[in-house]
């Protein structure tokens, strides 16, 4: 992996993670507790012994900024190995990020000044294991020009990907954005449709030329799905890669937290007895930065008062005081007080819930106190006329949305 270079794709609005991302990017939304959703994809790079990535930002990236400065600084720069936030420069362009193609295209400068052999480009809102080696080690063995990793999908899911029209030698001969049904069939699986998972391994010679020319075109959406590798099948050695699953699990797994309902049922997956997506394998560690917090606690063995957390997961600094948690995920320096209730629920950094409260398929973002005697997640409608909630009835609760007539006072300075 010493001649590739990653190019993490992180700028995205998130706009289909609302109100989550209203105040951040999305990559740097919390994920399983302690970790971001971009932390992820950054340990399989690691994990992968891929030591070179840019990270490229646009969208609200002051905390995820942050967050990789403080964790992300692991690598021998003597060495010549970085993890490096790009910002958008306009340096070839006056316009913002207009697509995935042409946030790489703007750092096209940045990419060759590498001068890497191959170029991975990655997105930053996927949680997966995967080792990318595997990935490079086809493509070289192939003769490949750019290889997609693609993942084994039920046809009834072919509207949420872009669908890939694969031959029997795992060449790419065509694509399909987001179709509503299709014959297409996988030559690995034939119940299946290999979907693509948004991650692309270029030789560097083929993608700077293929990116200027897309740049020139006025009616291009300057997308890698849309655009760039449906237009590169003809001409160039387009592969698939078959996608490994390093989760050891029987089923494989790759989830696009991009929506709140998605974002909600990843994390409750991770609380359950037998998650299907592991943190705690040890060939595969996920890292992140946490500060520095003392052991979690849980206080109180009285009738009716028993501190106690059950199906859950706990970070450090949390005080479960007289209270019941469950089946929650809940971040570091949280207090749960007495006689509450929480359940089926994420609570991010630095939640206070007062006594007597009840909580209930809820995501309270971070530094929100929750007045004593509040019910959340009980009365759908009641729910709909203080905080955010989703169709299918998840309540946000942020720090700006007022409980009751006195909203909570919001340092927006403080660290995330």
């Amino acid at each position: 992996m010493k001649d590739t270079l990653g190019v993490l794709l992180a700028g995205g609005a998130g706009e289909r993670l609302y109100p989550l991302t209203r105040d951040r990017a999305k990559p740097a939304v919390t994920f399983g507790g302690i970790y971001r959703i971009i932390d992820i994809t950054l340990s399989n790079c690691i994990n992968s012994d891929l030591r070179r990535v840019y990270i490229l930002t646009q969208y609200k990236a002051l905390s995820l900024n942050r967050h990789i400065r403080e964790g992300w600084n692991i690598v021998a720069r003597e060495m010549g190995e970085f993890v490096e936030v790009l910002p958008p420069m306009k340096r070839v362009s006056e316009q913002w990020y207009q697509g995935t193609a042409d946030a790489v295209y703007q750092n096209i400068y940045s990419i060759g000044s590498e001068q890497p052999k191959h170029v991975l480009i990655l997105s930053g809102d996927h949680i997966y294991k995967m080792n990318y080696g595997r990935m490079l080690k086809q493509h070289e063995d192939s003769g490949a020009d750019v290889t997609l990793a693609t993942i084994q999908i039920d046809p009834a899911e072919t509207y949420r990907f872009g669908v890939v029209d694969v031959d029997r030698d795992s060449r790419v001969i065509g694509f399909l954005e987001k179709p509503q049904e299709t014959t297409l069939r996988s030559p690995y699986n034939p119940e299946k449709v290999c979907g693509s998972m948004g991650v692309y391994l270029f030789n560097t010679d083929v993608l700077i030329p293929v990116l200027l020319k897309d740049a020139e075109d006025p009616d291009s959406s300057h997308d890698f799905g849309k655009d760039i590798l449906p237009k590169m099948v003809d001409e160039y050695r387009v592969y698939a890669f078959d996608f490994v699953d390093e989760n050891k699990k029987e089923a494989l797994y790759w989830r696009d937290v991009g929506t709140l309902e998605a974002y909600y049922e990843a994390n409750m997956d991770i609380v359950s007895v037998s998650p299907v997506f592991n943190l705690y394998d040890k060939d595969w560690p996920i890292r992140t930065h946490q500060r520095q917090y003392p052991p979690a606690k849980f206080v109180f063995a009285e009738a009716g008062r028993t501190g106690q957390a059950l199906d859950s997961i706990v970070s450090s600094g949390c005080i479960i005081s007289g209270s019941t948690v469950r089946n929650s995920v809940v971040s570091p320096d949280v207090r749960v007080n007495s006689y509450s209730e929480v359940d089926d629920s994420i609570l991010f950094s630095h939640v206070n819930i007062g006594r007597h409260c009840r909580i209930r398929r809820a995501i309270i973002d971070r530094d929100v106190h929750i007045p004593e005697g509040t019910t959340v997640g009980y009365d759908t409608e009641a729910d709909r006329q203080r905080y955010f909630v989703t169709e299918s009835g998840i309540t946000v609760v942020t720090r700006d949305y007022s409980l009751f007539e006195n909203p909570v006072t919001v340092d927006y300075f403080t660290s995330e």
